[in-house]
């Protein structure tokens, strides 16, 4: 193997599916990094599996990879040795300066200038999710421009990513307090990373799963709280973010796809939420919620390792 070559790709097509069941799995004890792209917008059938990994894929690798893609079968894997510089190609391809209301978002490769009256976020892409170039990120953009004339002093981003959306509340609510958590560390380091770049400073990084951490907690109630995970545990984690909540917070939820929305609208309504507003994206929905008039109570403790019972019986 060439001295420049420091890891590999293997490519399978997948459908959509597919790719969420990859994306909801805990763990598939495949030694790669594995990301699922949509190919064509807004289409069931065409999507893409790639699987990053550090030694060149043997015969198991790729047996266990097309085990996760059944609709691939017959099609031959394309495997691919990749440079250093090849991760700076493929990270910045196509990734032009995406507009949301007063924000811009870009990578270093395409430098903006701040748009009057609006603020411009430098996100490269990397290891976590959230550049806003996503429609589910962009989307928590636009509901997030649209609550700007709401008072917030406290708010949450559960699953920050990149931090984005954090830096998004800081910049409409300077003086509130803004709490990020995601469950991976590489995500809070990305997004420590990040503050540094944009110049964001005063953002309460925190490791957690979900929203049950006793130092998210112990900042508890917030008047904002933005969730860009996925409909499954939005729906499992639904009475833990609504018992986090002041009475009357804002709620952004995203991740979810239209087919999944009646589910997750019904975990929060069952918790004393209103929906006030659903931004429709190709098959991505972005709700705004609002908490209710009363702070919720959850009728019975929450573990994190049971918390999916409570989709089941809300």
């Amino acid at each position: 193997m060439s001295a420049d070559i420091d890891s590999w790709r293997v490519t399978l097509p997948c459908t959509r599916a597919e790719a969420e069941a990859i994306d909801a799995a805990d763990d598939l004890a495949i030694d790669a990094v594995l990301m699922t792209t949509e190919e064509v917008e807004d289409d069931r059938e065409h999507w893409r599996l790639d699987a990053y990994c550090e030694h060149e894929p043997d015969a198991t690798m790729l047996a266990a990879l097309a085990v996760l893609v059944p609709s691939a079968a017959g099609t031959a894997p394309t495997v691919t040795p990749l440079t250093a510089q090849d991760w700076v190609t493929m990270s910045q391809a196509g990734l032009e300066p995406i507009r949301e209301g007063r924000f811009v978002v870009h990578t270093s490769s395409h430098p903006v200038d701040t748009p009057e009256g609006g603020r411009a976020f430098l996100i490269d892409a990397g290891q976590a999710f959230g550049t806003g170039h996503h429609a589910t990120t962009s989307g928590c953009l636009a509901m997030l421009d649209g609550l700007a004339d709401h008072t917030i002093t406290n708010a949450i981003d559960l699953g920050t990513g990149t931090g984005l959306l954090a830096f998004a509340a800081a910049h409409l609510w300077p003086a509130a307090s803004i709490t990020a958590t995601d469950i991976d560390p590489a995500a809070i380091e990305v997004t420590r990373e990040n503050m540094a770049a944009n110049q964001v400073d005063g953002i309460e990084l925190i490791v957690a799963d979900g929203a049950l951490s006793e130092a998210i907690a112990a900042r508890a109630p917030y008047d904002l709280l933005i969730a860009n995970i996925l409909a499954g545990p939005l729906i499992s984690m639904a009475p833990e973010v609504a018992a986090i909540a002041t009475t009357h917070a804002a709620i952004v939820l995203a991740g979810l796809l239209e087919t999944q929305r009646a589910e997750v609208e019904r975990a929060f309504t069952a918790c004393g939420c209103t929906v006030e507003a659903v931004d429709r994206r190709g098959d991505w929905s972005i709700l705004r919620l609002t908490a209710g008039t009363e702070r919720y109570v959850p009728t019975r403790p929450i573990d994190p390792k049971g918390r999916d019972g409570w989709a089941l019986d809300l």
